[in-house]
């Protein structure tokens, strides 16, 4: 059976229930971060906010597409 990739802002609701933040606020953490690659975000995230692998990784992926224009 094949595995369908979900969109990253499917996990957002997820995010803001969880994590206690509103998306925005997170995205705006990642952008304040001195750390620019994907996985050092997703591992900080990780680490010092308590985020599980996929939200971490979704949140750092739409995050980034937005930055480089390829998200809208």
């Amino acid at each position: 059976m094949a595995r369908t990739m979900k969109d990253p802002a499917s996990y957002f609701p997820a995010i803001e229930e969880k994590y206690g933040r509103p998306v925005a606020e997170w995205k705006d953490l990642i952008r304040s971060s001195p750390l620019t690659k994907h996985m050092e975000l997703v591992s900080w995230l990780k680490t010092e906010h308590g985020f599980a692998h996929g939200h971490a990784y979704a949140l750092v992926a739409h995050t980034l597409a937005e930055d480089s224009g390829s998200g809208r």
